[in-house]
């Protein structure tokens, strides 16, 4: 749902935040700071703030106005509230115009009132949802204990070797490599680890990830979906300390070495579980609700439907 929020909140923020012009000279004019914001009077919440030809706004009103914007608007809002009182006004006074002049009243105005309405009526039917549906801590148990596989961590290095083709960019002075050269060179870095080199020291100077080659070929700590699925089938597979074979993933040969595999407890992983139950079951309803209002898109104009979207985890800079 985070496109239709984002329509959402499209219009009232370009409206109050960017109607005004930013000052011509912004370096003659001291920069806001929290010791330098002005601060709204403290005023009874049903006192009259703003009047605008007819219509008047209390205190009470401007807090829900601008408690009704995203969270991060709400600190800058409050440093500047004389400008957003200002494009308060803007907005009143066009509107109120428009309204004279019946704008208000043709039909492409009408349409936009009710999609935007409708906008907001279905923002507060998935907030209630999010809001309303629980997870227990036994179903999330039950959850936990059947997918106990997905909350491994493991903490890794590599070499990467790789060769023509690889979307790793190619490093200064380094030969472009066949699939029989990059397979060749990784198992001699690989016999050369084995035989007594240091791997970190060999990543340094022979990794073609230069990220984690500048760190020792150190991956970090990652859980699974994090890698492409070659390499993370190795590294959940491998024993720990050992050095696997060349890993052949699109980005090139691996090696691998796996320095520690650990399960996450139940506790460290509920609140992650119960967000997905959640979700999910704000999804299930939203089908629910769909399949019972008996969709029918006309495949002519709308065309098929769009092929689910396959996105690639990484396996250079795991997030």
């Amino acid at each position: 749902m985070k496109s239709l929020h984002f329509l959402l909140y499209v219009t009232p923020v370009a409206c109050l935040l960017a109607q005004t012009p930013p000052p011509s000279h912004p370096s003659a004019t001291p920069p806001v700071t929290a010791t330098t914001a002005p601060t709204a009077k403290a005023v009874p919440p049903d006192t009259v703030v703003l009047t605008v030809g007819d219509e008047k706004m209390t205190a009470a009103d401007v807090d829900r106005f601008i408690n009704a914007l995203p969270e991060q608007y709400h600190a800058r809002i409050r440093a500047n509230l004389r400008q957003f009182a200002d494009n308060i006004v803007n907005l009143k006074v066009m509107a109120q115009e428009a309204k004279r002049r019946k704008l208000d009243e043709t039909v492409a105005f009408k349409q936009q009132v009710e999609f935007q309405t409708e906008q907001l009526l279905a923002r507060e039917l998935s907030q209630n949802l999010q809001t309303t549906t629980k997870v227990d801590e036994v179903t999330a148990q039950k959850y936990y204990e059947e997918h106990k596989g997905e909350y491994v961590e493991v903490k890794a290095s590599h070499i990467l070797i790789r060769e023509k083709g690889s979307p790793v960019p190619l490093r200064k002075d380094e030969k472009d490599l066949t699939d029989a050269e990059a397979l060749a060179k990784a198992q001699e870095i690989r016999k050369k680890i084995a035989d007594g080199a240091d791997f970190a020291e060999v990543a340094k100077t022979e990794s073609d990830d230069v990220g984690s080659g500048a760190k020792g070929g150190d991956l970090g700590t990652f859980g699974h979906g994090r890698m492409v699925p070659d390499f993370e089938k190795a590294a959940f597979t491998i024993p720990v300390g050992e050095l696997s074979q060349p890993v052949k993933s699109p980005l090139g040969y691996h090696i691998i070495k796996v320095e520690s595999r650990q399960e996450k407890t139940f506790a460290e992983v509920r609140p992650e579980i119960e967000r997905r139950l959640a979700s999910e079951a704000v999804r299930k309803e939203i089908e629910t609700l769909k399949e019972s209002a008996h969709v029918v898109m006309n495949p002519d104009y709308f065309g098929a439907s769009p092929s689910p979207i396959n996105i690639t985890p990484s396996v250079v800079q795991p997030k």
